[in-house]
């Protein structure tokens, strides 16, 4: 069994040398503008709790758009997976429970927002592959679906009283060093990363949203590759809401309404195609920390609030797209200028 390749992974992305070069650059500035305080392990610490809840909806974004389309309704299924977990929790356990009733309940809390994630992606898959609605719409109205689905169930309000037992997975670590919330990115990422690379569901989602009429024609049923694409999205959000609910001791119908922004963002950054047919899970994650290395600068200065941040991400998208524009023309000129000078010595 092969271990971990650095330069085999780069080998597969050519956009994953740039990542790596921008994060080392990255790391390097916030280290030297804020050394006594980025450098800190409770720093690092901090960071490993924050960023697998919006890595993992990260690689759904991902997902969906390998396919050519995108999924902004992934926050709305993370935060509604998320309540009916917090309602659930908060609502049927007694404060006299057992430990063992406990676990219990949190097994069929999590089996059900695994369930509802599901679902939802199901009905993006359907209302996309079936209906022929464009996903960027589809999942927009989704989106208000589910948000309002979660704003009816609590009135607005935040669901709290989650059990001790359950909250304890999201603060706490494996061997003092290993946050659960990590733990559970990794295994997701390792998931569908495995996914992608080495079954043929992989093989035909790159092939489709490479080229869908000629996917189609090659046997491809993209009917079925969209619904379980956009399902396995929706079941990722839901991971997601699950480690919100754990990590917070709450749930909300308005948590994380920036994070569909830089799901994008951070999935443009890591070499995803938006056309569909490129994206790596390595990509993915290398963007994650060097967009969570940036988040926590910016926390360590006062003058930034979460506003600026947002039109710092606004910016930055809109750079990455542009960036990402003129190199895939430059790589296609050179494409055609190669083949062109192939053909011109073959027939010479």
């Amino acid at each position: 069994m092969k271990g971990f390749n650095l330069r085999h992974l780069i080998n597969q992305d050519s956009n994953l040398l740039r990542l790596f070069i921008m994060l080392f650059v990255v790391f390097t500035i916030m280290s030297a503008v804020k050394p006594h305080l980025f450098l800190k392990s409770d720093n690092f610490i901090s960071m490993a709790y924050q960023f697998p809840e919006y890595g993992v909806l990260s690689i759904a974004m991902m997902l969906s758009m390998l396919t050519g389309g995108v999924d902004l309704s992934i926050v709305g299924v993370s935060n509604l997976s998320g309540i009916l977990t917090a309602i659930m929790l908060s609502k049927m356990i007694p404060q006299d429970a057992a430990p063992g009733y406990i676990l219990f309940m949190i097994i069929l809390a999590v089996l059900m927002a695994l369930a509802v994630g599901t679902l939802c992606g199901l009905f993006n898959g359907f209302v996309i592959s079936k209906i022929g609605v464009p996903a960027i719409l589809a999942t927009l109205g989704s989106m208000q679906l589910f948000t309002g689905i979660a704003l009816v169930l609590t009135n607005g309000r935040i669901v709290t009283g989650i059990p001790i037992m359950y909250s304890n997975l999201g603060n706490t670590a494996v061997w003092g060093i290993l946050p659960v919330p990590l733990i559970l990115y990794i295994l997701s990422a390792i998931v569908i990363s495995i996914l992608l690379s080495k079954t043929s569901f992989g093989l035909e989602l790159y092939m489709m949203g490479t080229n869908p009429t000629a996917s189609r024609f090659s046997g491809i049923n993209n009917t079925k590759v969209t619904m379980l694409t956009y399902m396995t999205s929706g079941i990722l959000a839901a991971v997601a809401g699950l480690i919100v609910v754990a990590r917070t001791n709450s749930a909300k119908a308005d948590f994380g309404t920036s994070y569909t922004l830089q799901t994008v963002l951070i999935s443009l950054l890591g070499g995803v195609n938006p056309n569909g047919g490129f994206g790596t899970v390595a990509g993915v994650t290398v963007a994650i920390l060097i967009l969570q290395f940036l988040s926590s600068g910016f926390n360590m200065f006062p003058s930034i609030s979460n506003f600026i941040k947002d039109l710092i991400w606004g910016l930055v998208l809109i750079l990455v797209m542009v960036f990402n524009y003129y190199s895939n023309k430059y790589a296609q000129k050179r494409a055609i200028s190669k083949r062109s000078k192939e053909f011109a010595q073959k027939t010479m």
